[in-house]
Formats: C-alpha cells, structure tokens, sequence
C-alpha cells in the first residue's frame, strides 16, 4: 500500500507516473462507488460514472493546482456527473415489481427488527430536501468534513453547517416517531 498523500499522488500522476491514477481509483473509487450507488436506479450506471470521474480527472489533471486538496475536487467531479445524469434521463416513474418475477427476499427473523429499523433510516434520509441529504450523506457515509463538503457543493461552510443540522433536526424527529411505533 502506497502511503503517499491523495495530493502526493496527483502531483505524482501530473508530472508523468501513470500507476498514481490506479492507486487513487483504489483507494476512493469504492467510496464514490457507494456514494453513487445510494442514488442511480442501477449498479451499471453507477459504475458508469465512477469511470467518468476518473476519465474527467484523468483530462483535468494539468489543471490541477499543486497542493490543492484532492478528494473534493474528485468528489466535485462525481457529483456534477451525478447531476447531469439526471437531468439528461429525468426522473422516470417507478414501476413496482412483479411479485412473480420478483420474490420478496427472506430475512433472518433475529435480524428483521434491525433490518426493518436500518430500512427506516435509509428512508428518512431519502425524504429530505435534497439539500439536506446530499449534505448529509457526504458527512455521515463518505465521512466528509464540512469543509471539504462546502468544497464539493461550492457554497459556504456556514450553509453546509445549517444544512447539516435541519437535517439532522429532521432525520432526529422522524427516527423518534419510528423508535415509538417498534
């Protein structure tokens, strides 16, 4: 494992060394890979954009400014992608699925309480003003600092700390009105 920096590593790939661009797909491609997953209706085009972020880096890497921290600017990448995507398909209904076609999955009955809580969670997270949630999932799951989220979104610290906390206001509320009814 190359304990280099992300920014050690960019500047590696800038000035030449091509296997820098692999060590950093490996080390953040399953994290936007995640990212990406919790919002496109398929793994295909998940995948599909991760490799677009690193094609796009790959094309901008003689913009990158020396020093500059690496993982909002790649995070940046994912998310802008991430939106054209949507706004080139649209949003499409879903259909519900056949229960013939598609059989309910079992779960293990010690663990259907915690499964059915987790489901809960994923779902409040999902009713949130998208501003709250794209704010939220960058904390929380990609474990992003404010400042690198404010990086990423390309507003101020000071919103992206107010998004955060009606969010998290928010996901407090609807989590306590869940633990009442379990």
């Amino acid at each position: 494992m190359d304990s280099r920096t992300d920014e050690a590593l960019m500047e590696a790939y800038v000035d030449g060394e091509t296997g820098a661009l692999r060590l950093l797909f490996d080390r953040h491609g399953p994290t936007l890979l995640g990212m990406l997953r919790r919002s496109l209706p398929a793994e295909a085009d998940a995948r599909d954009l991760l490799q677009q972020t690193f094609l796009q880096l790959h094309r901008a890497r003689k913009d990158y400014r020396r020093g500059a921290r690496l993982k909002p600017w790649l995070f940046t990448i994912a998310m802008n992608l991430k939106r054209e995507y949507f706004r080139k398909r649209g949003r499409s209904k879903e259909t519900p699925l056949d229960p013939e076609v598609h059989p309910e999955p079992s779960v293990d009955p010690r663990r259907e309480h915690t499964f059915e809580y987790s489901q809960e969670v994923r779902d409040a997270v999902e009713r949130l003003p998208e501003s709250q949630r794209v704010v939220i999932e960058l904390h929380w799951f990609e474990e992003l600092s404010f400042k690198e989220i404010s990086e990423v979104l390309g507003v101020g610290l000071s919103a992206v700390k107010v998004r955060a906390h009606r969010g998290y206001n928010r996901l407090r509320e609807d989590l306590s009105k869940l633990e009442g009814n379990l």
